[in-house]
Protein backbone atom coordinates (compact mmCIF):
# COMPACT_ATOMS: atom_id res chain seq x y z
CA UNK A 1 0.00 0.00 0.00
CA UNK A 2 1.32 3.64 -0.77
CA UNK A 3 1.28 6.71 1.19
CA UNK A 4 -1.04 7.92 -0.79
CA UNK A 5 -3.45 4.73 -0.90
CA UNK A 6 -3.01 5.51 3.26
CA UNK A 7 -3.66 8.71 2.77
CA UNK A 8 -6.96 7.82 0.78
CA UNK A 9 -7.96 5.23 3.61
CA UNK A 10 -7.40 7.84 6.62
CA UNK A 11 -10.08 10.32 5.15
CA UNK A 12 -10.88 10.98 8.66
CA UNK A 13 -12.46 8.09 9.87
CA UNK A 14 -9.89 8.19 12.56
CA UNK A 15 -11.21 11.37 14.25
CA UNK A 16 -7.38 12.87 13.85
CA UNK A 17 -8.03 16.06 11.92
CA UNK A 18 -5.99 18.86 10.52
CA UNK A 19 -2.46 17.54 9.80
CA UNK A 20 -1.80 16.96 6.19
CA UNK A 21 -0.81 13.25 7.34
CA UNK A 22 -3.79 12.66 9.47
CA UNK A 23 -2.31 13.98 12.68
CA UNK A 24 -3.96 16.98 14.54
CA UNK A 25 -1.88 20.28 14.50
CA UNK A 26 -1.96 20.71 18.29
CA UNK A 27 1.36 21.98 18.84
CA UNK A 28 1.70 25.72 19.34
CA UNK A 29 4.93 27.83 19.12
CA UNK A 30 5.48 27.77 23.26
CA UNK A 31 5.55 23.93 23.15
CA UNK A 32 7.88 23.70 20.34
CA UNK A 33 10.41 25.79 21.49
CA UNK A 34 10.45 24.02 25.12
CA UNK A 35 10.33 20.54 23.37
CA UNK A 36 13.02 21.79 21.35
CA UNK A 37 15.03 23.22 23.93
CA UNK A 38 14.42 20.22 26.66
CA UNK A 39 15.13 17.52 24.25
CA UNK A 40 19.16 18.50 24.87
CA UNK A 41 18.54 18.82 28.27
CA UNK A 42 18.67 15.28 29.66
CA UNK A 43 20.66 11.94 30.81
CA UNK A 44 23.50 12.66 28.95
CA UNK A 45 23.91 15.89 30.97
CA UNK A 46 22.91 15.40 34.32
CA UNK A 47 24.27 11.62 34.40
CA UNK A 48 26.82 11.04 31.92
CA UNK A 49 28.73 13.90 32.51
CA UNK A 50 29.99 12.54 35.76
CA UNK A 51 31.85 10.30 33.89
CA UNK A 52 32.77 12.52 31.15
CA UNK A 53 34.41 14.75 33.94
CA UNK A 54 36.24 12.64 35.62
CA UNK A 55 38.33 11.35 32.20
CA UNK A 56 38.63 14.79 30.34
CA UNK A 57 38.53 17.27 33.65
CA UNK A 58 37.93 20.73 32.82
CA UNK A 59 38.65 20.22 28.75
CA UNK A 60 35.04 18.71 28.46
CA UNK A 61 33.93 22.60 28.67
CA UNK A 62 35.98 22.91 24.85
CA UNK A 63 34.50 19.02 23.99
CA UNK A 64 30.93 20.16 24.49
CA UNK A 65 31.51 23.41 22.99
CA UNK A 66 32.98 22.23 19.30
CA UNK A 67 30.59 19.35 19.48
CA UNK A 68 27.72 22.13 20.22
CA UNK A 69 28.71 24.34 16.94
CA UNK A 70 28.36 20.69 15.00
CA UNK A 71 24.98 20.06 16.59
CA UNK A 72 23.94 23.90 15.20
CA UNK A 73 25.43 22.40 11.80
CA UNK A 74 23.25 19.59 11.97
CA UNK A 75 20.28 21.49 12.93
CA UNK A 76 20.53 24.12 10.32
CA UNK A 77 20.69 21.48 7.82
CA UNK A 78 17.54 19.83 9.49
CA UNK A 79 15.87 23.01 9.31
CA UNK A 80 16.24 23.91 5.66
CA UNK A 81 14.90 20.09 4.34
CA UNK A 82 12.29 21.03 6.62
CA UNK A 83 10.96 24.11 5.43
CA UNK A 84 11.57 22.59 1.92
CA UNK A 85 9.10 20.24 2.68
CA UNK A 86 7.57 19.62 6.83
CA UNK A 87 6.84 16.04 7.11
CA UNK A 88 6.43 14.07 10.46
CA UNK A 89 8.79 11.41 8.73
CA UNK A 90 11.40 13.74 8.63
CA UNK A 91 14.71 12.44 7.99
CA UNK A 92 13.04 9.06 7.13
CA UNK A 93 11.42 11.11 4.55
CA UNK A 94 13.90 13.22 3.30
CA UNK A 95 16.38 9.94 3.35
CA UNK A 96 14.08 7.85 0.85
CA UNK A 97 14.00 10.92 -1.56
CA UNK A 98 17.26 12.04 -1.76
CA UNK A 99 19.18 8.48 -1.39
CA UNK A 100 16.54 5.62 -1.87
CA UNK A 101 13.52 3.82 -0.28
CA UNK A 102 16.18 1.13 1.24
CA UNK A 103 17.87 4.41 3.03
CA UNK A 104 14.68 5.44 4.17
CA UNK A 105 13.71 2.26 5.72
CA UNK A 106 17.38 2.04 7.31
CA UNK A 107 16.41 5.61 8.88
CA UNK A 108 12.97 5.00 9.84
CA UNK A 109 13.75 1.50 11.33
CA UNK A 110 17.02 2.71 13.13
CA UNK A 111 15.41 5.66 14.58
CA UNK A 112 13.01 3.98 15.98
CA UNK A 113 15.46 1.69 17.34
CA UNK A 114 17.48 4.57 18.84
CA UNK A 115 14.47 5.96 20.85
CA UNK A 116 13.44 2.57 22.06
CA UNK A 117 17.12 2.19 23.82
CA UNK A 118 16.97 5.73 24.40
CA UNK A 119 13.87 4.75 26.47
CA UNK A 120 15.29 1.97 28.15
CA UNK A 121 18.47 4.62 29.15
CA UNK A 122 16.32 7.53 30.60
CA UNK A 123 14.20 4.39 32.68
CA UNK A 124 17.60 3.46 33.75
CA UNK A 125 18.65 6.52 34.82
CA UNK A 126 15.26 7.50 36.78
CA UNK A 127 15.34 4.23 38.55
CA UNK A 128 18.83 5.38 39.18
CA UNK A 129 17.89 8.86 40.40
CA UNK A 130 14.95 7.06 42.91
CA UNK A 131 18.18 5.54 45.25
CA UNK A 132 18.83 8.88 46.08
CA UNK A 133 15.60 8.79 48.72
CA UNK A 134 14.52 5.14 48.94
CA UNK A 135 16.29 1.83 49.25
CA UNK A 136 13.98 0.07 46.09
CA UNK A 137 15.32 -2.08 43.65
CA UNK A 138 15.81 -0.23 40.02
CA UNK A 139 14.22 -2.84 38.23
CA UNK A 140 10.66 -1.86 40.10
CA UNK A 141 11.44 1.71 39.22
CA UNK A 142 12.15 1.22 35.66
CA UNK A 143 9.12 -0.39 35.55
CA UNK A 144 6.35 1.80 37.50
CA UNK A 145 8.13 4.65 35.00
CA UNK A 146 7.47 3.02 31.64
CA UNK A 147 3.78 2.03 32.70
CA UNK A 148 3.21 5.84 33.84
CA UNK A 149 4.69 7.36 30.61
CA UNK A 150 2.73 4.53 28.08
CA UNK A 151 -0.60 5.89 29.43
CA UNK A 152 0.67 9.15 29.13
CA UNK A 153 1.70 8.71 25.61
CA UNK A 154 -2.12 7.68 25.04
CA UNK A 155 -3.49 11.07 25.16
CA UNK A 156 -4.18 14.31 22.58
CA UNK A 157 -0.76 15.32 21.12
CA UNK A 158 -1.76 18.79 22.59
CA UNK A 159 -1.53 17.37 26.15
CA UNK A 160 1.34 16.01 24.81
CA UNK A 161 2.84 19.26 24.25
CA UNK A 162 1.68 20.70 27.74
CA UNK A 163 3.07 17.76 29.90
CA UNK A 164 6.51 18.68 27.38
CA UNK A 165 6.30 22.25 27.88
CA UNK A 166 6.14 21.92 31.84
CA UNK A 167 8.84 19.22 32.01
CA UNK A 168 11.04 21.76 30.06
CA UNK A 169 10.48 24.46 31.87
CA UNK A 170 11.62 22.64 35.27
CA UNK A 171 14.56 21.15 33.51
CA UNK A 172 15.76 25.26 32.43
CA UNK A 173 14.50 26.78 35.58
CA UNK A 174 16.47 24.12 37.62
CA UNK A 175 20.06 25.04 35.75
CA UNK A 176 19.67 28.73 35.59
CA UNK A 177 19.38 28.40 39.33
CA UNK A 178 22.16 26.50 39.55
CA UNK A 179 23.84 28.54 37.24
CA UNK A 180 23.02 31.87 39.32
CA UNK A 181 24.03 29.82 43.04
CA UNK A 182 27.60 28.62 41.68
CA UNK A 183 27.93 32.84 40.56
CA UNK A 184 26.79 33.91 43.82
CA UNK A 185 29.14 31.57 45.78
CA UNK A 186 32.16 32.83 43.13
CA UNK A 187 31.34 36.90 43.82
CA UNK A 188 29.86 36.91 46.96
CA UNK A 189 31.33 33.91 49.25
CA UNK A 190 28.45 32.00 50.42
CA UNK A 191 28.04 28.42 51.21
CA UNK A 192 30.50 25.84 52.22
CA UNK A 193 32.02 25.57 49.02
CA UNK A 194 33.23 29.01 49.06
CA UNK A 195 36.28 28.18 50.60
CA UNK A 196 37.46 26.76 47.32
CA UNK A 197 35.25 28.08 44.69
CA UNK A 198 37.53 29.75 42.32
CA UNK A 199 37.62 30.16 38.64
CA UNK A 200 41.40 29.14 38.83
CA UNK A 201 39.91 25.68 39.53
CA UNK A 202 39.44 24.96 35.92
CA UNK A 203 43.23 25.08 35.80
CA UNK A 204 44.88 24.48 39.02
CA UNK A 205 44.78 20.37 38.72
CA UNK A 206 47.08 19.05 36.28
CA UNK A 207 46.05 21.99 33.86
CA UNK A 208 42.70 22.80 31.55
CA UNK A 209 44.11 18.65 30.47
CA UNK A 210 44.84 17.10 33.36
CA UNK A 211 44.55 13.60 31.38
CA UNK A 212 46.15 14.96 27.56
CA UNK A 213 43.98 15.72 24.51
CA UNK A 214 43.43 12.20 23.78
CA UNK A 215 41.27 11.69 26.76
CA UNK A 216 38.89 14.62 25.73
CA UNK A 217 38.57 13.14 22.31
CA UNK A 218 37.94 9.88 24.12
CA UNK A 219 34.87 11.45 26.24
CA UNK A 220 33.33 12.51 22.69
CA UNK A 221 30.98 9.45 22.24
CA UNK A 222 29.69 10.96 25.95
CA UNK A 223 29.27 14.18 24.71
CA UNK A 224 27.27 13.66 21.57
CA UNK A 225 24.93 11.55 23.20
CA UNK A 226 23.94 14.51 25.51
CA UNK A 227 22.88 16.37 22.21
CA UNK A 228 20.97 13.15 20.88
CA UNK A 229 17.29 14.20 20.71
CA UNK A 230 17.87 17.88 19.37
CA UNK A 231 16.35 16.46 16.34
CA UNK A 232 13.22 15.33 17.65
CA UNK A 233 11.76 19.01 16.70
CA UNK A 234 12.07 17.17 13.29
CA UNK A 235 9.94 14.70 13.98
CA UNK A 236 7.15 17.61 15.16
CA UNK A 237 6.39 18.60 11.79
CA UNK A 238 3.34 17.53 10.97
CA UNK A 239 1.67 18.25 14.21
CA UNK A 240 2.94 21.95 14.47
CA UNK A 241 0.10 24.23 13.89
CA UNK A 242 2.84 26.56 11.72
CA UNK A 243 5.89 24.61 11.01
CA UNK A 244 7.25 27.16 8.60
CA UNK A 245 7.27 29.96 11.40
CA UNK A 246 7.82 27.84 14.52
CA UNK A 247 10.70 25.33 13.60
CA UNK A 248 13.32 28.25 12.15
CA UNK A 249 12.99 30.15 15.61
CA UNK A 250 13.37 26.76 17.34
CA UNK A 251 16.23 25.97 15.84
CA UNK A 252 17.94 29.18 15.99
CA UNK A 253 17.81 28.51 19.56
CA UNK A 254 20.44 26.31 19.84
CA UNK A 255 23.31 27.86 19.82
CA UNK A 256 22.48 29.99 23.19
CA UNK A 257 20.94 27.18 24.95
CA UNK A 258 23.86 25.15 24.17
CA UNK A 259 25.86 28.13 25.56
CA UNK A 260 24.28 28.17 28.74
CA UNK A 261 22.69 24.84 29.84
CA UNK A 262 26.27 22.86 28.71
CA UNK A 263 29.04 25.46 28.40
CA UNK A 264 27.76 27.99 30.94
CA UNK A 265 26.78 24.98 33.74
CA UNK A 266 30.04 23.32 33.22
CA UNK A 267 32.16 25.92 33.99
CA UNK A 268 30.30 27.35 37.04
CA UNK A 269 30.50 23.56 38.15
CA UNK A 270 33.50 22.87 37.63
CA UNK A 271 34.78 26.33 38.89
CA UNK A 272 33.39 26.15 42.54
CA UNK A 273 34.04 22.08 42.88
CA UNK A 274 37.08 20.71 41.73
CA UNK A 275 37.03 18.72 38.75
CA UNK A 276 38.98 15.78 40.78
CA UNK A 277 35.92 15.16 43.18
CA UNK A 278 33.48 14.13 40.78
CA UNK A 279 33.16 10.31 39.70
CA UNK A 280 31.54 8.34 36.95
CA UNK A 281 27.98 7.07 38.08
CA UNK A 282 27.18 10.32 40.33
CA UNK A 283 25.42 13.55 39.41
CA UNK A 284 28.06 15.68 38.61
CA UNK A 285 24.64 18.36 39.96
CA UNK A 286 23.68 16.64 42.91
CA UNK A 287 27.36 16.15 44.12
CA UNK A 288 28.07 19.94 43.45
CA UNK A 289 25.02 21.22 45.63
CA UNK A 290 26.08 18.25 48.41
CA UNK A 291 29.78 19.93 48.57
CA UNK A 292 27.99 23.31 49.43
CA UNK A 293 26.37 21.82 52.07
CA UNK A 294 23.16 23.15 50.32
CA UNK A 295 21.13 19.18 51.55
CA UNK A 296 18.00 20.63 50.13
CA UNK A 297 19.65 21.86 47.26
CA UNK A 298 20.69 17.98 45.55
CA UNK A 299 17.25 17.11 47.00
CA UNK A 300 15.68 19.12 44.21
CA UNK A 301 18.62 19.03 41.88
CA UNK A 302 17.87 14.94 41.99
CA UNK A 303 14.40 15.86 41.10
CA UNK A 304 14.88 17.62 38.30
CA UNK A 305 17.27 15.31 36.86
CA UNK A 306 14.82 12.62 37.30
CA UNK A 307 12.01 14.76 35.85
CA UNK A 308 14.72 15.43 32.94
CA UNK A 309 15.15 11.36 32.32
CA UNK A 310 10.83 10.75 32.44
CA UNK A 311 10.60 13.71 29.87
CA UNK A 312 13.05 12.16 27.85
CA UNK A 313 11.50 9.18 27.98
CA UNK A 314 8.23 10.71 26.99
CA UNK A 315 9.49 12.14 24.34
CA UNK A 316 11.22 8.73 23.11
CA UNK A 317 7.40 7.14 22.58
CA UNK A 318 6.29 10.11 21.01
CA UNK A 319 8.97 10.10 18.56
CA UNK A 320 8.54 5.79 18.00
CA UNK A 321 4.90 6.05 17.32
CA UNK A 322 5.29 8.61 14.99
CA UNK A 323 8.29 6.75 13.23
CA UNK A 324 6.63 3.06 12.88
CA UNK A 325 3.18 5.15 11.33
CA UNK A 326 6.06 6.60 8.71
CA UNK A 327 7.43 3.63 8.30
CA UNK A 328 3.85 2.00 7.42
CA UNK A 329 2.37 4.51 5.88
CA UNK A 330 5.18 4.13 3.10
CA UNK A 331 4.60 0.42 2.80
CA UNK A 332 7.95 -0.18 4.79
CA UNK A 333 6.10 -1.49 8.05
CA UNK A 334 2.88 -3.65 9.30
CA UNK A 335 -0.22 -1.76 7.61
CA UNK A 336 -1.82 -1.77 11.43
CA UNK A 337 0.52 1.27 12.79
CA UNK A 338 -1.09 3.22 10.03
CA UNK A 339 -3.99 3.17 12.59
CA UNK A 340 -5.02 6.75 14.91
CA UNK A 341 -6.82 6.84 17.49
CA UNK A 342 -9.79 9.38 18.18
CA UNK A 343 -7.23 11.97 19.15
CA UNK A 344 -4.53 11.50 16.60
CA UNK A 345 -1.96 8.85 18.70
CA UNK A 346 -0.43 6.13 16.74
CA UNK A 347 -1.62 3.75 19.18
CA UNK A 348 -0.69 0.68 18.39
CA UNK A 349 3.42 1.96 17.43
CA UNK A 350 3.37 3.21 20.80
CA UNK A 351 2.15 0.09 22.35
CA UNK A 352 4.64 -1.84 20.84
CA UNK A 353 7.62 0.56 21.48
CA UNK A 354 6.42 0.68 24.86
CA UNK A 355 6.55 -2.91 25.07
CA UNK A 356 10.30 -3.58 24.07
CA UNK A 357 11.24 -0.74 26.32
CA UNK A 358 10.23 -3.14 28.84
CA UNK A 359 13.81 -4.58 27.90
CA UNK A 360 14.99 -2.07 30.43
CA UNK A 361 13.42 -3.53 33.63
CA UNK A 362 15.12 -6.83 32.65
CA UNK A 363 18.09 -4.77 32.32
CA UNK A 364 18.12 -3.33 35.77
CA UNK A 365 17.09 -6.27 37.14
CA UNK A 366 19.85 -8.26 36.25
CA UNK A 367 22.79 -5.84 36.02
CA UNK A 368 21.80 -2.83 38.15
CA UNK A 369 25.03 -1.12 38.51
CA UNK A 370 25.86 -1.19 34.65
CA UNK A 371 22.37 -0.84 32.92
CA UNK A 372 23.12 2.81 31.98
CA UNK A 373 26.74 2.22 30.36
CA UNK A 374 25.51 -0.84 28.10
CA UNK A 375 22.71 1.05 26.31
CA UNK A 376 24.54 4.05 26.21
CA UNK A 377 27.01 3.70 23.29
CA UNK A 378 24.40 1.51 21.26
CA UNK A 379 22.28 4.66 21.55
CA UNK A 380 24.90 7.04 20.49
CA UNK A 381 25.72 4.89 17.58
CA UNK A 382 22.03 4.37 16.25
CA UNK A 383 21.35 8.11 17.01
CA UNK A 384 24.02 9.43 14.70
CA UNK A 385 22.93 7.42 11.86
CA UNK A 386 20.04 9.93 11.65
CA UNK A 387 22.63 12.55 11.79
CA UNK A 388 24.45 11.45 9.17
CA UNK A 389 21.23 11.08 6.65
CA UNK A 390 20.09 14.99 7.39
CA UNK A 391 23.70 15.94 6.06
CA UNK A 392 23.96 13.85 3.42
CA UNK A 393 20.11 14.85 2.36
CA UNK A 394 20.58 18.24 2.97
CA UNK A 395 24.17 17.87 0.82
CA UNK A 396 22.09 16.44 -1.93
CA UNK A 397 18.80 18.92 -1.31
CA UNK A 398 21.33 21.71 -1.96
CA UNK A 399 22.71 20.53 -5.22
CA UNK A 400 19.45 19.87 -6.31
CA UNK A 401 18.24 23.27 -5.51
CA UNK A 402 21.32 25.05 -6.80
CA UNK A 403 20.34 23.35 -10.46
CA UNK A 404 16.37 24.42 -10.09
CA UNK A 405 15.72 20.99 -10.04
CA UNK A 406 13.83 21.99 -6.92
CA UNK A 407 12.65 25.12 -4.99
CA UNK A 408 14.94 26.36 -2.68
CA UNK A 409 14.40 26.18 1.65
CA UNK A 410 13.33 29.25 2.78
CA UNK A 411 15.84 29.23 5.66
CA UNK A 412 19.35 28.23 4.39
CA UNK A 413 21.92 26.84 6.14
CA UNK A 414 24.95 29.01 6.93
CA UNK A 415 28.13 28.01 5.04
CA UNK A 416 26.77 24.98 3.58
CA UNK A 417 27.32 22.35 2.01
CA UNK A 418 30.83 23.15 4.01
CA UNK A 419 29.59 23.10 7.30
CA UNK A 420 27.45 19.59 6.45
CA UNK A 421 31.01 17.47 5.14
CA UNK A 422 32.55 19.48 8.04
CA UNK A 423 30.26 18.16 10.75
CA UNK A 424 29.98 14.48 8.88
CA UNK A 425 33.50 14.02 9.09
CA UNK A 426 33.16 15.21 12.96
CA UNK A 427 30.93 11.98 13.51
CA UNK A 428 33.05 10.23 11.46
CA UNK A 429 36.15 11.35 14.18
CA UNK A 430 33.46 9.80 17.09
CA UNK A 431 32.82 6.88 15.37
CA UNK A 432 36.67 6.37 15.48
CA UNK A 433 37.04 6.97 18.94
CA UNK A 434 34.09 4.82 20.33
CA UNK A 435 36.14 1.60 18.23
CA UNK A 436 39.34 2.82 20.34
CA UNK A 437 37.07 2.61 23.30
CA UNK A 438 36.78 -1.05 24.36
CA UNK A 439 33.43 -0.02 26.29
CA UNK A 440 32.22 1.44 23.35
CA UNK A 441 33.15 -0.71 20.73
CA UNK A 442 30.04 -3.11 21.55
CA UNK A 443 27.75 -0.84 19.94
CA UNK A 444 29.84 -1.26 16.59
CA UNK A 445 29.83 -4.55 16.96
CA UNK A 446 25.99 -4.54 17.02
CA UNK A 447 26.14 -1.82 14.07
CA UNK A 448 27.14 -4.45 11.52
CA UNK A 449 24.26 -7.49 12.85
CA UNK A 450 21.38 -4.90 12.61
CA UNK A 451 22.13 -3.57 9.46
CA UNK A 452 22.50 -7.26 8.46
CA UNK A 453 18.88 -7.71 9.80
CA UNK A 454 17.32 -4.72 7.93
CA UNK A 455 19.16 -5.71 4.69
CA UNK A 456 17.22 -9.35 4.48
CA UNK A 457 13.90 -7.33 5.74
CA UNK A 458 14.29 -4.99 2.79
CA UNK A 459 14.91 -7.76 0.33
CA UNK A 460 11.71 -9.47 2.24
CA UNK A 461 9.81 -6.08 1.78
CA UNK A 462 10.54 -5.76 -1.74
CA UNK A 463 9.68 -9.25 -2.52
CA UNK A 464 6.28 -9.19 -0.82
CA UNK A 465 5.31 -5.84 -1.59
CA UNK A 466 6.80 -3.73 -4.16
CA UNK A 467 5.42 -0.63 -3.79
CA UNK A 468 7.23 -0.74 -0.34
CA UNK A 469 10.53 -0.19 -1.89
CA UNK A 470 9.26 2.68 -4.06
CA UNK A 471 9.11 6.03 -3.61
CA UNK A 472 5.63 7.94 -3.65
CA UNK A 473 6.12 11.73 -2.35
CA UNK A 474 4.09 12.89 0.51
CA UNK A 475 3.21 16.45 1.29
Amino acid sequence: MTSVQVDKQHDGTDGAVGGGEGYQRGLGARQIQMIAIGGAIGTGLFLGAGKAIAKAGPSLILAYAIAGLVIFFIMRALGELLMYRPVSGSFSEYAREFIGPFAGFVTGWTYWLFWVVTGITEVTAAATYMTYWWDIPQWLSALVFTVVLYGANLISVKLFGELEFWFSMVKVTAIIGMILICAGILTIGFSDAADTATVANLWNDRGFFPHGIGSTLMTLQIVMFAFLAVELVGVTAGESKDPKTVLPKAINTVPWRIAVFYVGALVMILSVVPWSEFQPGVSPFVHAFEKMGLGIGAAIVNFVVLTAALSSCNSGMYSTGRMLRDLALNGQGPKAFTRLTKNGTPLLGTTFSAALMLVGVWINYVAPGKAFEYVVSFATISGMWAWIMILVCQIRYRAKANRGELPESTFKAPGAPWTSWFALLFIGMVIVMMGIDEGARVSLYCAPLWGLILGVSYLVLKARNPEGAAFVKRS
